[in-house]
């Protein structure tokens, strides 16, 4: 009765914090996912408008060829309107890709249908393994865009490729296959719940290893620009290089050259100054 309580009582907690995170069901864990789900809606929103189009031209041909259509015709068609865009936006839904077709296309497509089949086992994840789920989906993201031009025969692509689509996904179906009432029981010392949070900690982890690795390239070319502009530039990348004060020349005009002063006047001859006049002659 012990075990039964406090299974219940931690499935609540886990609940709870589900619902202030909000909810199992929110958006998509990654851009890969989510441009799957975008590319489906765009293939139904197409044949929503060919089905719709081609009972417009049915009732248009009817109308032409066989007779009037009159209020009870315009009435069916715009049923049958209502009718096929209900099912049409309804089915077929999106395919959730298997564990068996994870590995399948190229690299990029291998992290968007693991986004993918991540979302659909979210629902059956404790709270902390969710959160972790959402990290590890933007994580993803991130290696996918590392993944661009990556020859996929090269061991880094494989490893990568093992790692998304075979170590993460094993992790996540071990757990689900445990009984949900053993879940939160204690066995050795741990739970499948904390069990399930560190294995994908470890995951995660591995991913951002693995980004960094595929990213160096990238990084090194951004500190050597760093160095060169600092290098070019000195002291004005520096936020606090102070200015120059107003009386500075511009360095963007030509010198001027200072005025010369004029020489002072010679002072009088003598020795008292007097000032020779001149002498009348007579």
């Amino acid at each position: 009765m012990t075990h039964e309580a406090d299974r219940i009582m931690a499935a609540a907690r886990d609940s709870l914090a589900v619902n202030r995170a909000g909810g199992y069901h929110r958006g998509s864990i990654g851009a890969g996912s989510a441009r799957l789900k975008r590319e489906h809606s765009v293939s139904k929103l197409k044949r929503i408008m060919v089905a719709v189009a081609a009972i417009v031209v049915a009732a248009m041909g009817f109308g032409l060829f066989v007779g009037a259509l009159g209020f009870e015709g315009l009435f069916v068609t715009v049923l049958l309107m209502a009718i096929t865009i209900g099912v049409l936006a309804k089915f077929p839904r999106i395919k959730v890709p298997t564990r068996a077709n994870l590995a399948t296309g190229s690299l990029q497509q291998n992290v968007a249908r693991t986004e993918l089949w991540l979302e659909s086992q979210r629902p059956a994840l404790p709270a902390p393994a969710v959160t972790l789920v959402d990290q590890i989906g933007v994580q993803l993201d991130g290696l996918g865009v590392q993944l661009r031009g990556l020859d996929e025969n090269t061991p880094a692509a494989v490893s990568v490729r093992n790692l998304v689509t075979r170590d993460l996904p094993e992790i996540v179906s071990s757990y689900t296959q445990i009984p949900k009432h053993l879940r939160a029981q204690d066995s050795a010392g741990s739970t499948p719940d904390g069990q399930l949070a560190e294995s994908l900690k470890s995951i995660s982890r591995e991913i951002d290893t693995v980004t960094r690795q595929l990213a160096e390239g990238a990084l090194d070319e951004l500190a050597v620009r760093t160095r060169y502009l600092d290098y070019k530039y000195g002291g004005a990348m520096d936020e606090t290089a102070a200015l120059p004060p107003p009386s500075a020349p511009d360095p963007a005009l030509p010198p001027v050259s200072p005025t010369p002063l004029a020489p002072p006047p010679a002072e009088p001859s003598g020795p008292l100054g007097a000032i020779e006049t001149p002498t009348k002659e007579l």
